[in-house]
């Protein structure tokens, strides 16, 4: 299916690693036009180097995202270079527990920076743009908005603001032509989530033991699988969905994760 990216300019904010990486290539293979947003300027040269060598184009601006002022910086910098902006998806982010027995206002703030006010700047600077181009945002959300956690209230408020805008924006920005829309991720191996899965004493069980409660297949969720889904939602091959959360997940949140 020829999803019609061919050089769109699309941000993807967290875009050298992870679920980020797997967009940017996604994109990249679409033949879209892909601008890295990341804090690290070796991971995102490094991806540019990886996307060069295969014949396939991108860009990078390099910007910490929890500073307001970089995610001016950032669209300035798409607009300067290239004069349009086509979509932007919403991605960077990290569950940094901070907990509510744990945690304090000054670390629950710092969370919502890290995971979701940038989510709305990068967007407001975004909009004359996407106005346009009648482009088109998405948001990546994860399943702690919606089933809990434990231990980490500032990640999961922030993406139940995720959530919240997504469904927002939609209606807003209805006038334009503008569509919004969410991924929510349950279980994907990214570096993340490798790191944390090490701190367990036997990270092989404790992985097993999550992959077994994951419905269709017992296995993680492929990133790639989150970004075919990302990819489609910024195509006009989906010109009619807007204001929708779409669990890339295996059925995690929504079956019963009791079924055998």
């Amino acid at each position: 299916m020829d999803l019609h990216l061919s050089d769109r300019i699309i941000v993807v904010s967290g875009g050298a690693k992870g679920i980020g990486e797997a967009i940017v290539k996604a994109l990249a293979k679409e033949k879209a036009f892909p601008v890295i947003v990341g804090r690290s300027e070796a991971d995102n040269q490094k991806l540019l180097s990886e996307l060069k060598s295969l014949g396939l184009n991108a860009d990078c601006v390099t910007a910490e995202l929890t500073q307001p002022e970089a995610c001016k910086m950032v669209i300035d910098q798409v607009i300067e270079r290239y004069g349009r902006i086509d979509g932007l998806v919403n991605n960077a982010g990290v569950n940094d527990g901070v907990g509510l027995e744990n945690g304090s206002y000054k670390g629950f703030m710092e969370s919502l920076h890290k995971n979701l006010v940038h989510y709305y700047l990068l967007a407001q600077q975004a909009l004359p743009a996407l106005k346009k181009s009648k482009g088109a945002i998405v948001n990546i959300g994860s399943k702690t908005a919606e089933t809990g956690q434990g231990g980490t209230s500032g990640y999961a408020a922030a993406n139940g603001g995720r959530n919240a805008l997504t469904r927002e924006w939609a209606v807003e920005l209805l006038p334009f032509g503008i569509r919004v829309n969410a991924v929510i991720v349950a279980e994907a191996m990214t570096p993340l989530y490798k790191t944390w899965i090490s701190t367990f004493d036997n990270p092989e069980e404790k992985l097993k033991a999550i992959t077994n409660k994951i419905p269709l297949e017992k296995r993680m969720t492929k990133v790639e699988e989150i970004a075919d889904m990302v990819t489609f939602l910024l195509s006009n091959r989906s010109s009619h969905t807007t204001g929708q959360l779409i669990h890339v997940d295996g059925g995690y949140v929504h079956l019963d994760r009791a079924i055998e």
